[in-house]
């Protein structure tokens, strides 16, 4: 276990667990929370025995809201309004085409503990599979603050739900409560606070269980086909599938199924 005074990595098997740890600001995303977010996602990408991470927040009010008004946010503001803003590298600094977890290859599930709003939900917005407990919501309030968003969401939203309801978030503000998320196909699931990391985890658990080559091979596939038109999709799609089609544990899984026994897959 990694544990810092705004993040705590875990592992545990197959499976890793990062902790927004801020509970006090409501698991505010700080400069130093956000360093240690991606040094996490750097390690959990690069460590082979790991297949799966859940990523939740401390406490039971907040998965985060956000980056932290009073300190991550004036250095945005303040670096936006030098000269050296009109860089390539956009208003916060970072690289313009990076969002979070943009780079992961494996499946990443949230468990949203409490109210995903502004930079919140759009590290939301970067994870595959969405666990809410009945309390959390959701929002992107930063025009009624001034600002915009700029983790993702004007692009991510609007591929993952309709463009008025993206729109509305989007503009009005507003937020919106579990089950709306999960009527509009934000989130996968609702359930009470006390069974969320469980149901996180039998997720993660059951990803863990197939083959984590034919896991990373379907994310790639589904980021890279997508948006595309057919004739480019279909061949991303028929490239991805021959390099798993040659591999081991193509042929590990149907051996395995012809002997009525478990798979041992290999990632190869």
């Amino acid at each position: 276990m990694i544990k810092t005074d705004h993040l705590i990595y875990e592992k545990d098997g197959p499976i890793a667990t990062v902790t927004l740890n801020r509970p006090e600001v409501r698991n505010a995303i700080s400069v130093e929370m956000g360093a240690a977010l991606n040094e996490a996602t750097e390690d959990f990408e690069d460590d082979p025995t790991l297949r799966v991470l859940i990523l939740t927040g401390a406490g039971d009010k907040a998965f985060c809201a956000g980056a932290d008004l009073k300190s991550a946010i004036p250095a945005v503001t303040a670096s936006a309004s030098s000269a050296s803003s009109a860089g390539p590298d956009g208003p916060t600094g970072a690289d313009p085409i990076k969002r979070p977890f943009s780079d992961t290859t494996k499946p990443v599930i949230a468990a949203v503990n409490g109210y995903a709003v502004a930079g919140g939900m759009e590290i939301l917005l970067g994870t595959d599979i969405r666990i809410a407990a009945t309390h959390a919501s959701f929002g992107l309030p930063e025009p009624a603050l001034g600002l915009v968003p700029f983790y993702g969401s004007h692009v991510r939203l609007p591929q993952q739900v309709s463009w008025a309801r993206a729109m509305e978030i989007l503009l009005v503000g507003d937020r919106i409560s579990a089950q709306e998320a999960l009527e509009i196909g934000l989130i996968n699931r609702v359930v009470p606070a006390a069974d969320l990391m469980s149901t996180a985890r039998a997720f993660a658990e059951r990803i863990s269980r197939n083959s984590p080559l034919a896991v990373r091979k379907i994310k790639e596939t589904v980021r890279a086909a997508y948006n595309r038109p057919w004739d480019e999709a279909f061949a991303i799609e028929s490239r991805i599938a021959a390099e798993v089609l040659a591999s081991e544990d193509a042929k590990e899984g149907p051996r395995a199924f012809a002997e009525k026994r478990q798979p041992v897959f290999q990632g190869r």
